[in-house]
């Protein structure tokens, strides 16, 4: 009996391609038929997308247009802000400069009678006044304008005894006391301080008592 003869590999798998090009059935595992299926899809999606892309074009430049609309807008409304604050704010500079020359304007008119006043004062004629009437003539003129500072609102600092108070007062002196009780009181004012309206224009220059 002769030996059956076997086809080498080469050869089964040559047979097979043969096979599948002449319409044959091709095996599940096969290697071509997974690439074949993968390829489909991917030139469908492809085509897809393609689609979705462009039937989307449109959107973008419209949102931008509206976008820079209401950016238009925006800015329109707040360069007419800024115009009517600053109209407003040089329309308040003016009306307090306004007030204050008023204010100052009114203070002044309150002098005006006692340094009229005053002027007379030292007009008077030494052979015609005695010392009574000259003494008489200032301290009427002080108390005008005493008078007018307090209508303005100033207030006027005269210590005299009561606690050294460094924040309105200046001590000029210290004086020795045996009286333990009159320690860091005022003994004496040398100049009268002023505040006005919370304010200190001038502080009280006083004398202190120290005790030892």
């Amino acid at each position: 009996m002769g030996k059956k003869k076997t086809s080498p590999p080469e050869e089964t798998t040559t047979s097979e391609v043969e096979a599948t090009e002449d319409g044959g059935e091709v095996p599940a595992d096969a290697a071509s038929g997974d690439e074949a299926s993968t390829e489909a899809p991917q030139g469908v999606g492809a085509a897809t997308e393609e689609v979705d892309v462009k039937s989307v074009g449109g959107e973008p430049s419209t949102d931008l247009e509206d976008l820079q609309a209401e950016l238009s807008t925006i800015k329109d409304r707040h360069l007419r802000l800024v115009a009517e604050f600053t109209n407003y704010r040089r329309r308040a500079e003016s009306e307090l400069s306004e007030a204050w020359g008023r204010g100052q304007a009114e203070m002044l008119r309150s002098f005006v009678d006692g340094l009229d006043d005053l002027q007379r004062v030292g007009a008077w004629q030494a052979e015609n006044t005695t010392v009574e009437a000259l003494v008489e003539g200032v301290d009427l003129v002080e108390r005008k304008f005493r008078q007018a500072l307090e209508a303005s609102g100033v207030e006027l600092l005269n210590p005299v005894g009561e606690v050294f108070d460094p924040n309105v007062m200046e001590a000029m002196l210290g004086v020795p006391t045996e009286d333990p009780e009159n320690d860091q009181k005022v003994q004496e004012v040398f100049q009268k301080g002023y505040r006005f309206k919370g304010h200190l224009v001038r502080p009280a220059r006083v004398v202190v008592f120290k005790h030892e």
